[in-house]
């Protein structure tokens, strides 16, 4: 099973969208390298949902349940089908991620601007147990 981020701007769709909807498609990605991403991903694949713009941070988990196909919308892209697993105990905001030496490489901070990216699965661990522990 792979891991992944996948970033959404909360005033368009949130972690209580999600929520709320059971699932949903995720479309509307026009970028190569997340393209790439998400043609990647598999049934059962996990991702980090996260707030981008404004709240900046993971919120929850998420379960990828249907392989990439054309996105109807514009089929030279592609969408994938995501569930919600569980929201984080807490939200692990960027500069928490930024200031881990654990997460220095983490895609995230190394190619900010990809709304889907890999996490590794040592970073997915780590990012976990942040969520779990107050903030220092």
């Amino acid at each position: 099973m792979a891991h992944w981020l996948m970033k959404s701007e909360p005033e368009s769709y949130s972690w209580a969208d999600l929520e709320r909807d059971g699932a949903t498609e995720w479309d509307g990605v026009r970028n190569n390298a997340a393209r790439l991403h998400l043609r990647a991903m598999q049934p059962g694949d996990e991702a980090f949902f996260y707030h981008s713009m404004s709240d900046k941070a993971v919120v929850g988990v998420m379960r990828v349940t249907r392989a990439a196909e054309p996105d109807p919308k514009a089929p030279d892209w592609v969408r994938v089908r995501v569930e919600p697993i569980r929201k984080l105990a807490r939200p692990v905001t960027l500069a928490e991620i930024k200031a881990e030496p654990a997460l220095a490489k983490m895609e995230l901070i190394r190619q900010s601007r990809l709304s889907v990216a890999p996490v590794r699965d040592a970073e997915w661990v780590k990012v976990l147990k942040m969520a779990d522990h107050p903030r220092k």
